[in-house]
């Protein structure tokens, strides 16, 4: 796994525009897994900070229940209005860690003042993508841990999606 600041040491660009993308809307959809295996899909705000991506939630919600149970996670950034696709989709995909440690749980309160009690939680990340529009094409980047982001891209000409690089 890998936290937030390491992907943005490994790809400063990229973790910068998804960063951004996260930040141009407070609510965002995050997946997780039900106790039954079926996918449950919530609202949630993102936040980041101490070079962190952090999850925050109300104690005994449904999907605190579900991350504590099965981290793996997927948030997908608002998509906003419209469908332009001016500024593309992005998800983070990975696992959700608990934040128990007191003295850290403690400065993330001294700096944003969330209603308590309240589970917190760290981005450990898997994958980032952003998908979007350059002309005629479709575009996707798509990184790793461990790999450079990698770039997709697809017509919609019938032909096969081609990778960059």
């Amino acid at each position: 796994m890998t936290s937030w600041a390491e992907f943005e040491k490994a790809e400063p660009e990229f973790a910068a525009t998804v960063r951004e993308r996260f930040g141009m809307y407070k609510h965002h959809v995050l997946g997780t897994v039900r106790r039954d295996g079926a996918p449950r899909l919530s609202g949630l705000e993102a936040d980041f900070r101490s070079e962190q991506m952090w999850l925050g939630m109300m104690p005994g919600s449904l999907k605190a229940r579900d991350l504590l149970r099965d981290p793996r996670f997927s948030i997908f950034a608002n998509p906003g209005e419209g469908a332009e696709m001016e500024h593309g989709d992005v998800r983070v995909s990975g696992r959700a860690v608990e934040v128990v440690d007191d003295a850290v749980k403690g400065a993330y309160v001294a700096e944003t003042s969330p209603p308590e009690p309240f589970h917190l939680f760290r981005v450990e990340l898997e994958e980032v993508n952003r998908v979007g529009v350059e002309g005629e094409e479709m575009v996707i980047r798509v990184w790793r841990p461990g790999s450079p982001v990698r770039t997709i891209r697809r017509g919609n000409d019938g032909a096969p999606a081609r990778e960059e690089g």
